[in-house]
């Protein structure tokens, strides 16, 4: 009996819990159904006429699209619409166009404001920019100290612009005390990213002994690399070397190929 009676109440509890499970699982289909119904009753952007509103990376696509076509005026609102929603490189672009005068008068201030926005967001072409800035005395006096911070915190970044720029400051000591062996590094480092300049500036030092033994076969080999990319003062430098017999053999006629392909126009890049 007692058996009895406790399987008796323990059916009844079973069956209490079953069906607080049934008016729980009631109620929430309840809920689901008025959820569904509250969001069939939100009109969508079709049915509004109304379009949401576009993204700052898609306003700065945009603002690109234009700036390749040089329709610079609609590319300049673009890409101030997009930094001031927080995008970093539009930014940089803006600081470009109001250094350059694209879709606006020149203003030196204005490039420096948003140069220093996008090097504080960590934008390392901001950066650059904005030590180059200074580096000219663009609109603000000459500081190679400044100059120097700029393209370092750049260049530590990972960009090579930024290491040739320290790498040239090293060598002509701008701001720093001459260190062709820091020069040299910074050099290299630029080189190993495909930075033509750097490999340019390489060929350079070892053609005129500069912190290196002169070795005018290195140098007409970085010359070589830096002139395959299309850099034509790395061209001027070979003819150089074929004029004067250093390295190579002396050779009139190669030196004035190389002179006349360091004259000609650049191929203009394609995106």
């Amino acid at each position: 009996m007692v058996a009895q009676a406790l399987a008796c109440e323990w059916n009844r509890a079973i069956r209490a819990r079953v069906f607080k499970k049934i008016v729980k699982f009631a109620l929430l289909l309840s809920t689901l159904s008025l959820s569904l119904v509250a969001q069939s009753q939100q009109q969508t952007p079709q049915q509004t006429g109304a379009n949401p509103p576009a993204g700052k990376e898609a306003i700065f696509h945009r603002a690109m699209t234009m700036y390749a076509a040089k329709n610079y005026g609609p590319a300049l609102r673009a890409f101030e619409e997009s930094a001031n929603m927080g995008h970093v490189e539009a930014m940089m672009h803006l600081g470009i166009m109001y250094s350059e005068g694209q879709g606006t008068a020149v203003k030196v201030d204005e490039a420096i404001a948003w140069f220093r926005k996008a090097a504080v967001a960590g934008d390392s072409q901001g950066m650059c920019n904005l030590g180059s800035i200074y580096y000219q005395g663009r609109g603000v006096p000459q500081r190679f100290d400044l100059a120097m911070k700029w393209f370092h915190n750049c260049a530590v970044g990972g960009n090579d612009q930024g290491m040739f720029n320290v790498g040239v400051m090293y060598r002509d000591g701008q701001g720093v005390p001459v260190d062709y062996a820091e020069a040299m590094a910074w050099f290299l480092k630029s080189a190993d990213a495909e930075n033509d300049k750097a490999m340019n500036a390489i060929g350079n030092m070892y053609q005129k002994g500069q912190g290196v033994p002169v070795d005018y076969a290195a140098a007409a080999k970085w010359y070589h690399s830096a002139a395959n990319m299309g850099n034509s003062s790395a061209m001027f430098n070979i003819g150089v070397l074929y004029e004067q017999g250093l390295g190579v053999p002396a050779d009139a006629d190669e030196a004035r190929r190389w002179y006349a392909k360091a004259a000609e126009p650049p191929t203009p890049s394609h995106p």
